[in-house]
């Protein structure tokens, strides 16, 4: 997200985030994914981050090759009211009500999930109270108007800050539990 808080232009622009990655923020994100086995997303992020790290996962060259494996065979979720069956491997959709698909999927036996999505998904999962550990990467650029993560709350959340950690590229990670 940028430092004024929306996760991409009006039009779906995000030529605001910080590219090329460092090798900390690469490797922070690697640590914190080694312990998912489920992948959640939206719909129209998904269209994009499958078919992509399904790409990189085929090309030992690639400099995500690492990643893109773990993206690629990992179990991914898509929420839709679209689609009607996955057109992805490891993929499954999910055309139900949100919280209770949510509900189930953190009760089944496993270990972490991680959710990405648009800015539609992610602020459904908030508002719902669905996310235990909310992890904002901060980008040094303000946008002035665009989409906010936080644009569907009806009530007031309070979170506890846990982690802070700035990278060589200039973006700032914290880490968030709600109370």
């Amino acid at each position: 997200m940028t430092i004024d808080g929306f996760i991409s232009g009006q039009n779906g622009e995000m030529d605001w985030m910080k590219f090329p990655w460092t090798d900390d923020i690469t490797n922070y994100v690697r640590e914190i994914t080694k312990p998912i086995d489920t992948i959640v997303l939206g719909r129209k992020l998904a269209v994009g981050f499958i078919p992509h790290w399904a790409n990189v996962a085929k090309d030992p060259n690639h400099p995500e090759y690492e990643g893109g494996l773990k993206y690629a065979t990992t179990q991914k979720i898509v929420f839709t009211k679209t689609l009607d069956k996955s057109i992805w491997d490891n993929t499954e959709i999910a055309k139900g009500d949100l919280v209770e698909e949510i509900t189930n999927l953190k009760h089944m036996q496993g270990k972490d999930m991680i959710a990405y999505g648009g800015g539609e998904f992610v602020s459904a999962l908030i508002k719902n109270q669905l996310i235990d550990e909310l992890h904002l990467f901060v980008n040094p650029a303000a946008i002035g108007s665009g989409m906010p993560i936080f644009s569907d709350l009806t009530a007031m959340q309070k979170f506890n800050l846990d982690v802070v950690q700035k990278f060589d590229c200039g973006i700032v990670a914290m880490v968030y539990n709600p109370i």
